[in-house]
């Protein structure tokens, strides 16, 4: 289902990408820029013959949405009834139950990992590293293992770092990694936030601890204290 799920949203993405195309090169432009909410009352702005034109393109894409958001209630109701460890991983703000699902199911079975800092090389996220004298330069991440399950975690990343995601460990660490970056801070900060937040979900996983989201912070400041 997840991956079914997936096929539409592509398919929809195209279809959006191909009307708002067909409009900008009419000079003209659809309003709004939700996919999710994309349909034929979204042309009302444009040119009659334009209108006509995308009317089809559109009914399909609202359809693409109505079976999508079907699909997500059936993912919900599959986690709640046979995956209960998916509670646990949507503890930190950012993970949703498709991400978590998803997770659970392309690890299949958390031992098999002897540190959770594994799993993060085991998605590609681990940049590699070249030696040339004095110097290691980072290199791109080796993209190895899942690249849905990736792209997932680097969305749960970027909603961490972006202006909804909650003050939490996690995201204080991804600001200061983006902060001193330079010209590519903010994406090699979201990969490396990805990474962090694969590991923390295989560490619940096998724990089964309650997510403190400040649990460093807290524990610094004490430390500062004494």
């Amino acid at each position: 289902m997840i991956r079914a799920r997936a096929a539409l949203v592509r398919a929809r993405t195209g279809l959006v990408n191909t009307a708002r195309s067909l409009a900008k090169s009419y000079g003209e432009r659809l309003r709004g820029c939700n996919v999710r909410n994309m349909n034929p009352e979204k042309a009302e702005s444009l040119s009659p013959e334009l209108q006509v034109a995308l009317e089809p393109l559109l009914n399909a894409i609202e359809s693409l949405s109505e079976r999508i958001a079907e699909y997500n209630e059936r993912i919900e109701n599959l986690a709640q009834q046979s995956y209960p460890q998916v509670a646990l991983l949507k503890q930190i703000k950012g993970v949703g139950t498709l991400i978590a699902l998803t997770f659970l199911l392309t690890l299949e079975d958390p031992r098999r990992f002897g540190k959770s800092r594994d799993v993060g090389c085991y998605l590609g996220l681990q940049p590699g590293r070249r030696k040339s004298g004095q110097s290691e330069p980072q290199l791109h991440i080796s993209k190895e293992g899942d690249p849905y399950l990736r792209t997932l975690l680097v969305q749960g990343a970027q909603h961490i770092l972006g202006p909804f995601g909650i003050d939490c460990d996690l995201r204080r660490w991804g600001l200061k990694l983006a902060e001193r970056g330079g010209r590519n801070g903010k994406k090699r900060a979201i990969v490396a936030t990805a990474r962090k937040l694969a590991v923390l979900l295989h560490h619940l996983w096998v724990s089964g601890e309650v997510y403190e989201p400040l649990h460093n912070s807290s524990r610094t400041t004490v430390a500062a204290a004494a």
